[in-house]
């Protein structure tokens, strides 16, 4: 049976800053630091441990175009371990280390194949005599909006296929559309398997063939959520086996917590070690945001916990824990007292507010300051629909229920 095993990984983003995250204790920003180098180890470690025939890295190897010597030495020692294996690499450059920004070079070994900034085809033979070819390109610089796609061409002489492609589907509202494609377009190409990457959501979006984002190797915000590694790939001509494996060392996760039972300070506090404690068996560090739901307690009680002395009691002694659970910060939900549907009904204030959330919900990255400012742009992803949503959400809950009150 023609057959090969590969790691398909990506969107490594090696030596990232870890931008607005300095204000953790200096012992979990290290590891944060950290945590994009070790889990790319890690990631070796199962390439070398499965014994696979290759390595597919699709895309955004670096966090930026000027390629950190750090970030380029810490890369080439995990390719020389590699070669040493017998393991040979594809790989292509993303849009945040595309080919056209400046950097000092350092060589790769020789297992190393890095794809030019045109779509090429590359055969691999295995060890087994496996013949693969790989298709793919590297982005020649920042933005690329054209579709790459149609580029692609299937070459006989190989027994399997394999498309690498760093970019994103064609009208999607929630990503800038580097190297746009379409479903049928993959599918058109008959290729055994789509290697994509960009995308740091892990996802298989089809499973014959394969059409896969393996998701970024390691989260970086809260946004960023869940286990992040890559997939091991056992690839013959009647399909593919994948398992996914977790690599990275640093997990963000939210987390909420029915509070609508509890009457006083002392039960949330405890409910809230015992998560901690569930959270830290996973045996590595996590980044918390925790939510707290329909809260009811007495406004003397729930001040302890909108004042920041909750937050600050349950970081006081995670700094130093090796499986640190990092509360990044807490909201508090309080238990609503009002109906929407009938505030909007006998007040006409109330009715206009609601529709001035709605409204809101759509337009919101024009009625945040922060965005409308041209410098704090350029560092600012698009919020996505779902996000617009949540803020409008929190704000007409937080404003309806001060009013409320009052």
């Amino acid at each position: 049976m023609k057959r090969v095993t590969f790691i398909h990984a990506a969107d490594l983003h090696l030596d990232s800053p870890m931008s607005g995250l300095k204000h953790l204790p200096s012992a979990i920003f290290k590891k944060l630091q950290e945590s994009t180098f070790d889990a790319f180890t890690k990631i070796i470690d199962l390439a070398i441990f499965h014994s696979v025939d290759f390595v597919i890295l699709a895309g955004d190897l670096f966090d930026g175009e000027d390629r950190s010597i750090k970030a380029q030495t810490r890369f080439r020692k995990e390719m020389e371990r590699l070669a040493e294996c017998g393991i040979a690499v594809y790989a292509v450059h993303g849009n945040h280390d595309h080919m056209d920004g400046r950097w000092a070079h350092l060589p790769m070994p020789e297992n190393v194949h890095i794809f030019s900034h045109e779509v090429e085809v590359v055969k691999h033979t295995a060890e087994n005599g496996t013949s693969v070819h790989l298709y793919g390109f590297s982005y020649p610089e920042r933005h690329v909006l054209e579709r790459m796609i149609d580029q692609y061409s299937r070459e006989d002489g190989a027994d399997l296929h394999i498309g690498i492609l760093h970019g994103s589907f064609e009208g999607s509202s929630d990503h800038v559309p580097y190297a746009p494609f379409r479903i049928n377009d993959l599918l058109g190409k008959d290729f055994d398997y789509w290697a994509l990457g960009h995308i740091h959501k892990r996802e298989i979006i089809i499973s014959e063939p394969p059409v896969i984002y393996p998701g970024n190797i390691q989260g970086r915000n809260r946004k960023e959520t869940g286990p992040k590694g890559c997939y091991l790939v056992e690839l013959d001509r009647s399909g593919a086996k994948t398992e996914f494996l977790e690599a990275a060392p640093v997990i963000w996760e939210n987390a909420e917590i029915d509070a609508s039972g509890l009457e006083n300070y002392q039960d949330l506090y405890e409910i809230c070690l015992n998560l901690m404690e569930e959270k830290r068996q996973n045996r590595l560090g996590t980044v918390l945001n925790l939510t707290l739901a329909d809260a009811g307690m007495p406004d003397h009680e729930l001040r302890s916990i909108t004042n920041g002395e909750l937050l600050e009691t349950l970081q006081e002694e995670e700094a130093d824990e090796e499986s640190f659970v990092w509360i990044s910060g807490i909201t508090v939900n309080e238990k609503r007292m009002w109906n929407k549907e009938k505030l909007a009904h006998e007040s006409d204030f109330f009715n206009e507010l609601f529709k001035t959330a709605d409204q809101f919900a759509e337009h919101s990255e024009s009625a945040l300051s922060l965005y409308s400012h041209p410098l704090a742009r350029r560092f600012m992803g698009e919020l996505t629909k779902d996000e617009k949503q949540r803020i409008a959400e929190e704000a007409e809950a937080l404003l309806v229920g001060l009013l409320y009150k009052a």
